[in-house]
């Protein structure tokens, strides 16, 4: 059934939930006015959407109690605010987690409560209790393994109590999480480890964790790879004001990560509650699961402590009527960073990894020349700049380098002039060949009507060039003793943008194969700009990505104005770019791609974008996204993976992925798009 309009727009249609974590004010052994705090950060982040929230470790009592929790005054009065707290959740749609001291059967223990629909869902006792450094908290409480019960009767319910307890929201399925406790992630392999395995895609810490100088840093490291080891999102958070600065100090840092990223993270040392909200992908969790086979094997290994955990089920009312965008941003370019250093670091990394691979192939091979075709613009540019500097590696002389320019019937002005100014620049032996006569024999020997006078610009005539192309390239390279250098980028074999066998589809290597075009155009530049080959060239370089991106096979009205824009037929690169990354490295559904490109493209004036001033800042409506959309789903799933199958040696640059069918896609090449294409009908007009 085709979801509504007004559903498509909320991110809990499209498996994200939006999480939160509170860093209340507190008062030290004043857990009435503690359990207040907490619920007025819980009502906000209902208010915002959130479905989950967690608040510090031992947040009812306070951390720096001390030998105050050996006081029954204030055990009892942490398990009446928790009262507090399990009533007003009858009125709060999320599940939230608290900290509290509870004696267990003659122990004390510092634990968590999950609480959820005026239930105590669980209850989750802290497994490692420091005693080092200024923690003594094996003084006070018991660890979770020294626990003789798994229920435990609290506030008239009968709850769960234990370390391993997995909690599921019935009508969230991906949604599963597990708590632990401040120390539990600083051991060496923490309960989360196993709970993640288990099935928990959300891992929530309570903490304390006064500050040091250099602590803040370390738990970002902490939270982080945890998160992107277990393949989860993880809630963590620290006490702030309030706690007792005896000896002490607190920052009140709350952090959320999901797979290694950092989606929110608090403003440290506020003198005020504060609250943090994040939207988790849990599909992406889900499916970086499936695809990564080594967590099923370990999953495996560790099958006997998985099989302690037990879970409890509750159901949420998720806000799931009318908008809820998300709040998280969305990268518009995927394959490339929006901020300048990040950018910079990826640019560099994608061009040396180019020229290693292709320094490997001419060193392997011993063969010390390469033939490429350069037609002034951008793929091929970007090879050709690849090429010069693997010869600088191989301290070969730039003569080796074999570039031949081959005007047809469409060739511009500007492209051929920039052809002839790139090889000068680089400094390759540069030839020149023109085409139209082997074209023109070929035409004729078809029987193909141009030969004849007539103005017939068909697939054949177009395919001729590319062939005749393709064909000198190779006889040059048997007579050079070289190797034709492909220049065909990963945006062009997504959507079949090439001509098969004898066409722009073949090459001995081609170093471009997994570089997508809206990442060739910031490499471009970035040699521009850093003298990758020299500091000349930079002026030529600049024009060729001011150039309509154009096969140049039909002509056009006059020998600067092609007839061809390729985004005119195939749409354009930087959308498709987008429906690429998420469908070749995630395999989201078509729904959820449009979802994420509205996210990222319906507003020209928000949003993240490269930091350059040539940039265009486009907008797309969902109506543009779904047509373009539907283009890439036909081209990618019914009609081109046949091109696909063969294609030549080229390097993975990026763990977007690539298409070569010996890496990371291997498909049939007579599938069909039935079930893509369909999708398409849940996404509105």
């Amino acid at each position: 059934m085709a979801r509504q309009p007004a559903e498509f727009f909320n991110l809990y249609t499209h498996d994200f939930a939006r999480v939160a974590v509170g860093v209340p004010r507190c008062r030290i052994a004043d857990p009435k006015s503690n359990a207040a705090e907490t619920l007025e950060l819980a009502r906000q982040a209902a208010a915002k959407g959130a479905v989950l929230i967690a608040f510090p470790e031992l947040g009812l009592s306070a951390y720096t109690c001390d030998d105050l929790f050996h006081q029954r005054a204030l055990l009892d009065a942490c398990v009446d605010a928790l009262g507090d707290i399990v009533t007003a959740s009858q009125q709060l749609p999320l599940a939230m987690i608290v900290g509290l001291p509870l004696q267990v059967n003659h122990l004390l223990f510092n634990c968590a409560a999950v609480v959820a629909g005026g239930k105590i869902l669980g209850i989750v006792p802290k497994s490692f209790l420091p005693n080092y450094g200024e923690f003594y908290e094996a003084r006070q409480f018991n660890p979770a393994d020294q626990a003789l019960v798994t229920e435990i009767d609290l506030l008239g319910q009968r709850v769960p109590f234990g370390a391993q307890i997995l909690f599921q929201a019935e009508n969230l399925p991906l949604l599963r999480f597990h708590v632990e406790i401040c120390e539990d992630l600083w051991v060496p392999i923490p309960p989360s480890s196993f709970a993640a395995l288990a099935g928990a895609t959300v891992l929530v810490n309570l903490s304390a964790s006064n500050i040091v100088v250099g602590k803040s840093g370390y738990r970002h490291q902490l939270v982080s790879q945890q998160s992107a080891r277990c393949l989860s999102a993880y809630l963590y958070s620290s006490a702030g004001k309030g706690e007792s600065s005896t000896d002490l100090a607190w920052d009140g840092q709350a952090l959320v990560c999901e797979n290694g990223s950092l989606l929110a993270e608090s403003e440290r040392f506020s003198d005020e509650s504060h609250l943090i909200t994040a939207d988790v992908d849990l599909e992406r969790l889900s499916r970086e699961r499936m695809r990564t086979t080594t967590f099923g094997a370990s999953v495996r290994r560790h099958a006997g402590e998985l099989a302690k955990f037990r879970s409890v089920s509750f159901a949420l009312e998720l806000p799931t009527s009318g908008r809820l965008p998300l709040q998280r941003e969305v990268e518009r370019f995927p394959y490339v960073p929006a901020d300048r250093v990040r950018r910079d670091e990826r640019c560099e990394e994608v061009y040396n990894i180019q020229v290693q691979a292709l320094v490997q192939r001419l060193s392997a091979s011993g063969i010390d020349k390469v033939v490429i075709g350069v037609s002034g613009g951008l793929d091929s540019t970007h090879a050709l700049l690849v090429c010069a500097k693997a010869m600088d590696r191989l301290k070969l002389p730039r003569a080796n380098i074999v570039g031949i320019t081959m005007p047809g019937f469409a060739t511009s002005g500007r492209t051929l002039q920039q052809a002839r100014q790139l090889m000068e620049i680089v400094g390759c032996t540069a030839r020149e060949v023109d085409i139209r006569p082997s074209c023109l024999q070929m035409l004729k020997d078809i029987g193909h009507p141009y030969a004849e006078g007539q103005e017939k610009y068909d697939i054949t005539f177009e395919n001729v060039q590319a062939g005749e192309r393709t064909s000198h390239l190779f006889r040059i390279a048997n007579l050079e003793g070289g190797i034709v250098i492909g220049t065909g980028d990963l945006s062009e074999l997504a959507l079949g943008w090439c001509t098969y066998g004898v066409g722009d589809h073949m090459s001995h290597y081609n170093v471009n194969a997994s570089v997508p075009k809206t990442l060739i155009s910031h490499l471009v530049r970035w040699v521009a700009e850093t003298g990758q080959i020299g500091n000349s060239g930079s002026e030529v370089l600049l024009a060729v990505l001011g150039t309509d991106i154009s096969p140049e096979l039909v002509p056009g009205k006059s020998a600067d104005a092609p007839e061809q824009k390729t985004e005119s037929a195939i749409g354009p690169y930087e959308l498709q770019d987008f429906n690429l990354y998420y469908i070749l490295r995630f395999g989201f559904a078509p729904a959820k791609v449009a979802f994420l490109s509205w996210s990222a493209w319906h507003d020209a004036s928000a949003g993240r974008w490269p930091e350059e001033a040539h940039v265009a800042r486009n907008a797309y409506a969902i109506a543009d996204i779904k047509r373009n959309l539907g283009i890439f789903l036909q081209r990618f799933f019914k009609t081109s993976q046949f091109k696909r199958s063969c294609i030549p040696n080229g390097p993975k640059v990026g763990s977007g992925g690539s298409l070569s069918p010996r890496g990371d896609w291997r498909a049939p090449s007579d599938s069909e798009a039935v079930v893509w294409l369909a999708d398409l009908d849940n996404i509105p007009q």
